[in-house]
């Protein structure tokens, strides 16, 4: 089972998948932090850490399920044209789950506080749980599938997700806390998660987007949002006087 730890192949193997891994995580921990801010503040770190179990379990599964998870790409019926298999379903059903929660945020944030009450007003640890589940679902299908195609012990595949979720542990209470202080950025993230949803539909749809792309715009996104939180600040520092020469 661990033949591989001679080999200098699967150790490179080994940290690329479990880069790859943490990357695939960034939008997981995005929703997570925007559905535990609904939470009072003394549940948010526990729901954090089993939303975070949940990605991890949920991947594990799908691992050592691998053989249904690569059934699901056959057809199930046709739509518009297109072969419509099992990851697809799952896909689409994702994306416009995402796009919906993500919209009705933007809708609560923009509207207010004083609106719609106490923002807590109803969200439950249990409610957040099964939305985080229900997406992890989605993440993990792309997560699994990544991680069979590069690499081909099992057991690798099982220490990169471990490793890559206990990473993310380490950083999802920093940008949870980030995005709360934040407004401008939890709608940012919240835009991110619009465009994931339509990725998500439009793969659904056997129309491929090169991820490359989609990181790459969050990434350019989100230092323009960092040089404008930067200018903001200076804006708001009191100008020192110059003292008057003698």
């Amino acid at each position: 089972m661990f033949e591989w730890i001679a080999s200098i192949e699967a150790w490179i193997a080994l940290g690329t998948l479990t880069a790859l891994e943490i990357v695939l995580g960034i939008d997981n921990i995005i929703f997570i932090s925007i559905l535990v801010g609904r939470l009072p503040e003394q549940q948010r770190d526990m729901a954090r850490k089993l939303g975070l179990l949940l990605a991890m379990v949920a991947r594990l599964i799908l691992l050592f399920c691998i053989s249904w998870v690569m059934g699901l790409t056959s057809s199930w019926f046709h739509l518009f044209g297109h072969e419509i298999s099992g990851r697809d379903v799952i896909l689409i059903v994702g994306g416009l789950f995402l796009l919906a929660k993500s919209t009705h945020e933007i809708h609560v944030s923009l509207e207010g506080e004083e609106s719609h009450g106490d923002t807590h007003k109803g969200a439950t640890m249990g409610m957040v749980l099964l939305q985080i589940a229900i997406l992890d679902l989605v993440f993990s299908l792309d997560s699994v599938i990544t991680a069979v195609g590069l690499a081909d012990q099992i057991s690798i595949m099982v220490i990169a997700i471990i490793s890559a979720i206990s990473v993310m542990m380490l950083a999802a209470r920093s940008i949870s806390e980030f995005v709360d202080r934040h407004p401008t950025v939890k709608i940012l993230a919240l835009s991110f998660l619009i465009m994931i949803g339509v990725t998500l539909i439009v793969e659904g749809f056997e129309v491929h987007v090169p991820k490359g792309y989609i990181y790459f715009a969050m990434a350019f996104s989100m230092m323009v949002e960092l040089l404008n939180m930067k200018m903001r600040s200076n804006r708001q520092k009191p100008l020192k006087l110059r003292k008057p020469i003698a």
